[in-house]
């Protein structure tokens, strides 16, 4: 197949990869022509996967309208840019093919689904979620990864499932869109958190507990989306939360314990040097959670943090003096 990637950071750049490793011929999109023409000099992204060389079948340029003409279009732009970046692609992608979208996140202005944004912008396209727990400098390495894909057209996922599959990444399909996508948003929310428990210095415990009641709150939130409940118990919920919030591989988690080491979150995203998707998601899913009057305590104390400064240790406290409940009534 021909195969576009809008997107050339490091998540971008593993899947094209990947995708060129599976026979298709792939173009990779740049936003800068710089950047396009160091990927293509080098057979490396130095910047953001570095050490993985990429494989011949891929074409780079930094034209939206070159990129487009392809039989699947994969989206793996940072989440702030996606809406203007899919805006732009728009009138150039042929009716009726797939949009797979990689992004992980919602959209700060409306706090949409990525899918739903995509398919306002592209109607005529059936858009594809595929997440799970999937860093991209071990999929770049082709170490063994397992993920999802999930979209209402079922012709549409397996299709996906046809094109990525390969003996080191395997593709399961879904019809939960919305569980899909809440399970990938959320869980940076939670993985920043974990950083945080880790650079107070709080050990596995600390984590254990905050993973389990993050996910039920990820959980909560979903179903009164309309998610099934099942799709947090699998790769795209509980997966994608295991190797978030344990990996240093993890942005999220990285950020995370600089702000628990006592670093201002702006200290904390630039020594990151890459998009930390949880400060978003947390606006987000605070939004969320008030706007279908769900209990998320451990995401409003996230948003605190990170939007009124409120004091890490502190918000723990909070957390742990809580009024005393059954967790039967808490799931």
């Amino acid at each position: 197949m021909k195969i576009a990637v809008i997107g050339s950071g490091g998540w971008g750049t593993a899947i094209a990869s990947l995708l060129a490793k599976n026979g298709h011929t792939v173009t990779l999109w740049s936003w800068k022509q710089e950047e396009s023409d160091a990927i293509r000099e080098n057979k490396e992204n130095k910047e953001f996967l570095p050490g993985v060389s990429l494989p011949d079948g891929i074409h780079y340029t930094a034209n939206l309208e070159e990129a487009a003409g392809a039989e699947l279009i994969v989206i793996a732009t940072p989440s702030a840019v996606l809406p203007k970046t899919v805006e732009n692609l728009a009138p150039f992608v042929p009716t009726g093919i797939p949009i797979v979208n990689l992004t992980k996140g919602l959209c700060a202005e409306t706090n949409r689904r990525f899918s739903e944004v995509i398919g306002a912008l592209c109607p005529h396209n059936p858009v594809v979620v595929l997440t799970g727990p999937s860093h991209a400098e071990e999929v770049g390495k082709g170490i063994p990864t397992t993920v999802l894909a999930a979209s209402k057209q079922a012709d549409a996922a397996e299709m996906v499932q046809e094109a990525f599959m390969s003996p080191t990444f395997r593709v399961y399909t879904s019809s939960d869109v919305i569980g899909a996508e809440l399970g990938g948003a959320l869980k940076n929310v939670i993985a920043l958190c974990a950083g945080v428990m880790d650079g107070l210095g709080f050990g596995d415990n600390t984590k254990a507990a905050l993973m389990t009641r993050g996910l039920a709150e990820m959980s909560r939130l979903g179903i009164k989306m309309g998610a099934a409940p099942e799709t947090f118990a699998g790769l795209s919920g509980i997966g994608d939360l295991i190797v978030t919030c344990t990996s240093m591989h993890s942005r999220n988690r990285r950020a995370g314990i600089l702000i628990g080491q006592g670093k201002s979150v702006k200290e904390a995203l630039e020594e990151v040097h890459m998009v930390v998707e949880g400060v978003y998601a947390a606006e987000s899913a605070y939004k969320l959670s008030q706007k279908y009057d769900v209990e998320m305590p451990i995401v409003s104390a996230a948003y605190r943090v990170l939007f009124e400064d409120a004091s890490p240790r502190e918000e723990v406290l909070k957390l742990m003096q809580r009024e005393k409940k059954a967790e039967k009534d808490l799931i």
